[in-house]
């Protein structure tokens, strides 16, 4: 088994997305059931694209698809909070994208819980690879991680 890696910090990151917990996030617990966070991914990534104006769901002839989402878990989120997920793009392929997301708690600087998120842009249609280029490549570079 390899070892966990440690919280990032709210530094390591210059996007962020603000997500509210709700009620129905909660379990039995007392805490956001593990299922949420990866909605958060999704919510926290492609907020971003459509308020960057460069996915619209329901006219875009190029959509994206998770294809592989993973995470790792540091400390509790409860309702209710301030999620604030902050974005960055580890390697931006000719069709896919991989993301590094970290949830923090209010103002914590530490992750909560972080983990990666791929996408592969696909068309609508017949749900085949297409590349990535102009403004969507464009805005994802804005936010890739460089060596």
């Amino acid at each position: 088994m390899s070892e966990k890696a440690a919280p990032l910090h709210r530094d390591a990151f210059q996007v962020f997305r603000t997500i509210p917990t709700r009620w129905m996030d909660v379990d039995t617990y007392g805490h956001v059931n593990n299922v949420e966070y990866l909605s958060y991914f999704d919510t926290a990534v492609n907020g971003w694209l459509i308020e960057n104006g460069v996915l619209d769901p329901a006219t875009s002839s190029e959509v994206f698809l998770v294809v592989d989402t993973r995470c790792s878990y540091f400390s509790e989120l409860v309702f209710p909070d301030v999620v604030h997920a902050g974005l960055k793009v580890t390697r931006l392929g000719r069709s896919s994208v991989s993301y590094r997301i970290a949830l923090f708690r209010g103002e914590a600087k530490t992750a909560s819980a972080q983990g990666t998120f791929i996408h592969v842009q696909v068309d609508k249609q017949t749900r085949q690879p297409t590349p990535i280029i102009g403004d969507r490549r464009g805005l994802l570079e804005t936010i890739q991680e460089h060596p």
